[in-house]
Order: C-alpha cells, then sequence, then structure tokens
C-alpha cells in the first residue's frame, strides 16, 4: 500500500531508521557552515544560501540580508519559511550502479522568519553571527562594535522554530572503496591527518 506522504507531518522521515535525535540536530545546527533559507511569494519558492547562527537557549535561528531584496519582501509577505542544512561524508560505491551512495547528515526546521526591528536584538543576533565565524575576533579589541548606522543598512531575521527533522546515513569505517569527495580514492585523507 502506498503512504500518502503529503498527508504526513512537514517534519516525518521517510527512512525513521535514519532519523537524527534532538542532540544530533542541535550539533549539526551549532557546526553547519551555512543554510539555505526557503520563502514563498505567491506560491513560486525561493531559496537563498545564508550565513546563520543558532540560538539553542531561543529555540530559533538568526540570519541577516541587505536592507531590501527578494527574502525580505518575501518574509513580509508570508513569513512561513523552511530551513536546511547538511553535510557530505565519504561517497560509497557499489557493484551496481543504483546502489551507489554517499554518507549524509542533514536539518530541515519549519518555522516563522519576522524581521528583527528592535535594534538591541538586532545588534545582539549579529553580534552572535559574528562570534560563531569568527571567534577569535572580539568586538572593541579586534573590530569596532556594531554602530546605529551599520544595524540601518541590513535586515536581520529571526527564524522560530516550529518544528524540526534530522536524517542521517554512516557506513562503517572500513566500508570497501569508500572516499571523499574530491580525493581520489586510496590517497589518505587529509581531514583524517
Amino acid at each position: 500500500m502506498t503512504r500518502d506522504y503529503v498527508a504526513q507531518p512537514y517534519n516525518q522521515v521517510r527512512r525513521t531508521d535514519r532519523a537524527m535525535d534532538e542532540a544530533g540536530i542541535k550539533a549539526l545546527l551549532h557546526r553547519a557552515p551555512f543554510g539555505a533559507l526557503a520563502t514563498v511569494y505567491d506560491g513560486q519558492p525561493f531559496i537563498n544560501s545564508n550565513l546563520y547562527v543558532y540560538d539553542e537557549a531561543a529555540h530559533a535561528i538568526y540570519l541577516h540580508t541587505a536592507r531590501v531584496g527578494r527574502t525580505r519582501a518575501n518574509i513580509e509577505r508570508d513569513a512561513r519559511v523552511c530551513f536546511s542544512v547538511s553535510e557530505m561524508g565519504r561517497l560509497l560505491p557499489a557493484t551496481e550502479a543504483l546502489e551507489f551512495s554517499v554518507e549524509y547528515a542533514g536539518v530541515v526546521v519549519f518555522g516563522r522568519a519576522t524581521i528583527v526591528e528592535d535594534r538591541d536584538a538586532a545588534r545582539r543576533a549579529l553580534q552572535m553571527l559574528l562570534d560563531k565565524y569568527f571567534p577569535h575576533l572580539h568586538s572593541g579589541a579586534h573590530y569596532r562594535p556594531i554602530t546605529d548606522d551599520e544595524l540601518a543598512r541590513t535586515t536581520v531575521y529571526r527564524v522560530d522554530i516550529a518544528q524540526w527533522s534530522g536524517k542521517r546515513k554512516q557506513a562503517a569505517p572500513d566500508f570497501p572503496g569508500a572516499f571523499h569527495y574530491g580525493q581520489p580514492p586510496g590517497t589518505p585523507d587529509s581531514r583524517e591527518a
């Protein structure tokens, strides 16, 4: 019997044996370098990649774009968004074409985006972004703190997480012929050196 996937909850994964637990979802949201934000306008999906920060205490994601543009226009009309992060592991060769595979982990977040209008809240969100990507540099010591003029040039968004799901596939460490994309099979993995 065929399952009606459209009737399933947004955050239900088909392969429950690959579902990530909450700790795995949070860990990937913390470590992923960027994500993709999907918005919609008049039935047309729109997606763009963004730097972001996951605020675990607030159960929210913060990101920013230019002061004006498609993302802001879409969110002003429809706050519903979807946000995704992923990472790729080793490629997994096989003896049959349809059995080739890859290790992966991915998280999908469903929620509503709001424009952060409060200057102090926007400044905190932007500082969290700076702290994520430049943890070795500090406001006031290595760069000038964020000014009101700089805040006026950007839009900061808060995505309040309503639902999420995560999915991962991992093969055995000794999977025959497994290799990382961009590295010829049989060469030492520079990431493990």
